[in-house]
């Protein structure tokens, strides 16, 4: 829900920050969006997640309000891109309390980690925790598969005196590959690619996933049971459903094999699938994945999100009002194409810089949009309320958040991400209108990186447009060509790109756009 998040600038809080008047009016908007960015990235680092969510005392082990015994009884096992770095700052949390570990990561993440100097996300020479590399490229492999029967070995062996903390960031579904025999991994992957290229949906994917898996939609937890089991969840997807973070290990979840025969027949693939995958689907399954009434299982999981996209705008709503701006949450699950995203931004835009009040059928263009982008209408009344509210208040503009996953349709071959794309975009609707040249706009992965590229996203103003005729560089045919790092790269050498490095987590994107105030015609 929208919300304006506060009112008021407490200047004895800039000034403890350094950010007296003076420095902070002296601060571009381009600056202060990298500073809002900067915030929220920091608010979601794996270690700063866990320390939030992770208090011991003695041998109390205390987790999203309910307490742990400690008795040298504690095992961990994590897979997903930031897992290293919670796995890191649990083990210092938990001391010689953790019996081992075994945590599944990206492959070369140790080496990258070091590359971007984020050696506080690295396990100590004396860890108890086993580490093993896969899902190159962010596809299940070998190495991942090993992993997910190391993780499977350590769970099975559990008693109902153990702790079984299980830490689960994005890309963990991929490194948690486990078919339920006699499947094979690359028979699960052609099923699963197949419905991908159909167009499946995530929510069915899942449906057939969990279906095939030893340890997704609940099998972990399930296979850890009678032990206790916590979960520490860093969201990547919109909404944060448990079930659909790395395909649900530690949620529970009813198969009925009706609704996996009806997804596989719906795209027309149930007539070729391998026969090992029939025998499967033939099963009547087992039997704790059958009944529909939650039992004893349930009661001894704890799922919790620990960090997710609202957590990160929280904190950059918090560090836009330190800097002078009047901070304004539209939405942390946009979503759909990036044209109408860009389309959007561009009519609150108009919306909050028109002199006076603005027009109604600007607002009900606005409103129009907001399905197609995933924002609510309520959401959006909000935002046109607060920012009419916002002219007469005195700040030097309004700094307006959301997050999400936009798309990019794929029409070049050119090099680029979704956050540059959106940010050249914008810039191209903006352009030319001289009440939208002091428009900032920031979009940016909080994972550091857009697409293939090493820069996060991009940071444009109304001006952009003409900044880029004037260097001889149309936006034009590098939109067409889905090319947008190569045309930040080459304009004002590359003053605009985002480039903050590797982070270590991934909440998806964070969006600013800073709104000037408007000037107002003094009254005769």
């Amino acid at each position: 829900m929208a919300r304006v998040l506060s009112l008021s600038w407490p200047l004895s809080l800039c000034r403890s920050l350094g950010l007296g008047g003076v420095s902070v009016r002296s601060m571009s908007l381009d600056e202060r969006a990298r500073v809002v960015f900067s915030a929220a990235v920091g608010a979601v680092q794996p270690d700063c997640v866990v320390r939030r969510s992770l208090e011991r005392s003695g041998n109390c082990l205390s987790v999203a309000g309910r307490n742990f015994d400690l008795r040298h009884n504690l095992h961990l096992v994590g897979f997903g891109k930031a897992v290293l770095g919670m796995a890191a700052e649990t083990e210092r949390i938990v001391g010689d309390h953790l019996v081992k570990g075994v945590v599944s990561v990206p492959h070369g993440i140790r080496e990258t980690l070091l590359h971007h100097g984020k050696g506080q996300m690295l396990l100590g020479a004396d860890t108890r925790i086993e580490v093993f590399e896969g899902a190159k490229h962010n596809l299940p492999d070998a190495n991942a598969q090993n992993a997910a029967k190391r993780i499977h070995e350590l769970a099975n062996a559990l008693t109902e005196s153990d702790l079984l903390l299980v830490l689960i960031s994005g890309g963990g579904s991929a490194l948690l590959p486990a078919p339920v025999p006699p499947i094979s991994l690359e028979e699960k992957q052609d099923v699963t690619r197949k419905l991908a290229a159909a167009g499946a949906t995530i929510q069915e994917l899942n449906t057939v996933r969990r279906a095939l898996s030893l340890l997704k939609g609940g099998g972990l937890a399930h296979s850890a049971y009678p032990a206790q089991v916590v979960a520490l969840i860093l969201s990547d997807v919109i909404g944060d459903p448990l079930d659909l973070i790395a395909s649900g290990p530690t949620v529970r979840s009813v198969m009925r094999p009706e609704e996996v025969w009806a997804v596989l027949e719906r795209y027309r693939l149930s007539a070729s699938l391998p026969a090992s995958v029939r025998e499967v689907l033939g099963k009547a399954g087992p039997q704790w994945r059958q009944e529909r009434k939650p039992d004893e299982e349930a009661e001894h999981v704890l799922n919790t999100v620990i960090g997710s996209n609202s957590i990160a705008l929280e904190s950059a709503a918090r560090s836009a009002r330190e800097i002078g701006l009047r901070p304004v949450v539209l939405s942390p699950g946009v979503c759909g194409d990036v044209r109408s995203v860009a389309h959007l931004y561009s009519l609150l835009a108009r919306f909050a810089c028109a002199p006076g009040a603005s027009s109604p059928d600007l607002s009900t263009s606005i409103l129009e949009i907001g399905p197609e982008v995933g924002v609510e209408s309520w959401d959006l009344y909000r935002v046109m309320q607060a920012l009419r509210e916002g002219r007469g208040e005195g700040w030097d503009a309004t700094c307006l958040l959301a997050g999400g996953e936009p798309t990019v349709q794929l029409t070049g071959t050119g090099k680029g991400g979704r956050n540059q794309e959106l940010a050249l975009r914008l810039a191209m609707e903006l352009g030319g209108e001289s009440l939208l040249q002091d428009v900032v706009f920031l979009s940016g992965g909080t994972d550091g990186q857009d697409g293939p590229t090493e820069a996060a996203g991009a940071v444009i103003d109304g001006r952009l447009r003409e900044e880029a005729q004037g260097q001889g560089l149309p936006p034009k045919p590098f939109l067409n060509n889905n090319d947008s790092f190569t045309f930040f790269s080459q304009l004002s050498a590359g003053r605009h790109l985002l480039l903050p490095g590797l982070t270590g987590t991934n909440v998806m994107d964070v969006h600013l756009l800073l709104l000037p105030t408007p000037a107002t015609t003094p009254t005769p």
